[in-house]
């Protein structure tokens, strides 16, 4: 191995690459079928991201550099060293059986300390042990001593190639996933549905009649008086609903004036069975919010 570091070096990291760009395509899709509020569209957020995307390249080299000389490497000496200990072992499947073992003891604690149910936790331990054999695996090529010999650069072009085809792949999964309706979506109210007692559960309660009366006890409104630090004020009184279907599920709102409450537009999630009423606390992207929930 000592020989051959460029090249496994390279060939780890490259594999770690592509692994961070198909988990970063399955953590958006598991992001997207969760319940969430609707984050509008924010062009700052955008140019932020693209202004950091160099920084998060270079760390993300750094890390695999790190995770390649100090977990892949080890991983791949101890599974040859085992394999040359006992007679006729020398074996591909070392590699995934002491990636298994050495991250059971990670993910268990993991599972322990987010209180993951145990389904989780054993495909969190999978895909930990999968991410760490496949860098091992693909490296591992370049030390078989009774196999033509391949370059680093060789390597890098090789996992280039079907790397892409499995990001492109992934992608295709996702979307057709996405469009197939795996995505959340908030459930389609309606003036009926909509009407009712709305409680925050910190004693605010909002009454919709179905004659588009409303009343608000204690409901907390927002000002910013000061740039960071919300000034909170509780709203009591009566006054008017209206509610706007919009175009579809996200671009529902509930329309509510209170008195002289300086109260929001209300726009809605949850699910069907539990339906949601927020605001947002300042900035969108904080995402600080302000949740009231059918009581009836």
């Amino acid at each position: 191995m000592r020989d051959r570091f460029g090249a496994v070096l390279t060939a780890s990291m490259s594999v770690l690459f592509v692994e961070a760009v198909i988990g970063a395509i399955a953590l958006s899709v598991w992001g997207q079928t969760r319940e969430s509020p609707a984050l509008p569209n924010n062009a700052m957020g955008v140019f932020v991201l693209l202004m950091m995307a160099p920084f998060a390249a270079v760390a993300g080299a750094v890390l695999g550099a790190l995770l390649s000389i100090g977990v892949v490497m080890p991983l791949l000496a101890v599974a040859g060293w085992l394999g040359r200990r006992l007679p006729e072992c020398e074996a591909w499947w070392w590699i995934p059986a002491l990636a298994a073992a050495g991250t059971a003891p990670a993910a268990l604690a993991a599972a322990v300390l987010v209180d993951a149910g145990i389904l989780a936790g054993l495909v969190g331990w999978l895909v930990a042990t999968a991410a760490l054999a496949a860098p091992a695996l693909t490296a591992r090529r370049l030390l078989l001593p009774n196999r033509p010999r391949i370059s680093g650069g060789a390597m890098f072009g090789w996992v280039a190639l079907y790397g892409t085809l499995a990001v492109v792949m992934a992608g295709m999964l996702a979307s057709i996933g996405l469009y197939a309706g795996i995505g959340y979506e908030p459930p389609q109210l309606s003036t009926k549905r909509v009407a009712g007692t709305w409680s925050d559960g910190k004693g605010g309660t909002l009454i919709l009649t179905a004659d588009g009366k409303a009343t608000a006890t204690h409901v907390e409104t927002f000002h910013f008086d000061d740039p960071f630090e919300p000034v909170v004020r509780k709203c009591t009184g009566t006054g008017s609903w209206t509610y706007d279907p919009g175009t579809g599920p996200w671009s529902q709102e509930v329309d509510v004036s209170v008195g002289d409450c300086a109260m929001d537009t209300w726009e809605v999630f949850g699910s069907p069975e539990q339906p949601k009423l927020f605001v947002y606390i300042g900035d969108p992207d904080s995402w600080d919010l302000y949740i009231l929930q059918r009581r009836d």
